[in-house]
């Protein structure tokens, strides 16, 4: 699959709490954790479980750079 998101970042799926309409997915990103909250049925669609190797896709208008 293309995607045009520039930032995607391997990762494992560290946990994930399911609710009646949305799900939180924690990734593990080289050690830096990573969220994201997507509808239940797209979690369940797509078969995630915790250990799963899975990209963080970051598609963003901004990104930005802190020292």
């Amino acid at each position: 699959m293309e995607i045009s998101a520039r930032n995607q970042l391997p990762a494992t799926v560290k946990s994930i709490k399911l609710g009646g309409v949305m799900a939180e997915i924690v990734m593990d990103v080289h050690g830096t954790e990573v969220a994201a909250v997507i509808t239940r049925t797209s979690a369940e669609a797509m078969g995630l479980k915790e250990g799963d190797q899975v990209k963080a896709v970051i598609k963003a208008t901004e990104v930005m750079v802190a020292k």
